[in-house]
């Protein structure tokens, strides 16, 4: 019994580092991976430096942030890979946003971020469910006993550059399904997600846009598709519509 209540407190305390908006909003930020400062996360928020620097520390005592300290510079990140699954499923579960965004800048920054965007470390978005299927559909990966590289997979992925024997090593899994919250289907993370991001952005097949965003080079959209066995025209994005605010 006392066991059990101790759990339920730290659960409860974990959930409440959540649930606040201006936490939320920190931690969904933070899932582009890079390490902000206080005054960069107060602005995406639209808080006050000193609230923001109260929530950071909450959610750092909580570990879910860690700090880095550069000088008189204060950076937080995402404690780890980890934190950053929680939150992507966590977004997941929350049903989509009704409200269309208001200018067409807006909803321009909504479509690319919904059309390709970094999930903390790996692709997301429609591009990164592309590349999740067609992993599948080119034997790279199966799902038979549960989603796991394949023998082929190994040579296939040496032949792009990425060896596999490094990623096994480490303590995150290999390869997992993450669900994308604009698209309702996985798209792939783990370590072997991260190292193709990494991969694809090396090879200049893809560059960083404007915070999470993902673009597709004027190369790099056929060299993509050649290699994944795709049509580039299936690697388009989507004509421009309005759209609300993406989001993991």
């Amino acid at each position: 019994m006392t066991t059990t209540s101790t759990d339920g407190r730290s659960l409860a305390g974990l959930a409440a580092l959540l649930a606040d908006r201006t936490r939320a909003s920190f931690c969904l930020a933070l899932l582009d991976g890079r390490a902000w400062t206080a005054g960069e996360l107060a602005r995406a928020a639209g808080v006050a430096p000193s609230t923001a620097s109260d929530h950071l520390t909450r959610l750092v005592h909580g570990g879910l942030l860690v700090e880095e300290r550069q000088g008189r510079h204060r950076y937080v990140r995402l404690a780890g890979p980890s934190v950053a699954q929680l939150i992507e499923d966590l977004a997941g579960h929350v049903p989509a946003p009704p409200v269309p965004a208001r200018t067409l800048r807006a909803a321009s920054a909504g479509a690319a971020l919904a059309y390709a965007r970094t999930c903390y470390d790996h692709l997301a978005g429609r591009l990164g469910v592309l590349v999740h299927d067609a992993l599948l559909d080119r034997g790279v990966l199966d799902r038979t006993g549960g989603l796991a590289l394949t023998p082929a997979g190994v040579a296939w992925l040496a032949g792009i550059g990425v060896p596999v024997e490094p990623l096994r090593t480490g303590r995150r899994p290999l390869v997992r399904d993450c669900l994308d919250w604009t698209e309702r289907r996985p798209h792939l993370a783990g370590a072997l997600g991260a190292a193709l991001c990494a991969r694809f952005l090396d090879l200049g097949w893809v560059v960083r846009g404007t915070g999470r965003a993902i673009r597709l080079t004027p190369a790099g959209g056929p060299a993509l598709a050649a290699t994944l066995g795709l049509a580039p025209a299936a690697l388009a994005p989507p004509p421009s519509r309005d759209t609300g605010p993406a989001r993991a």
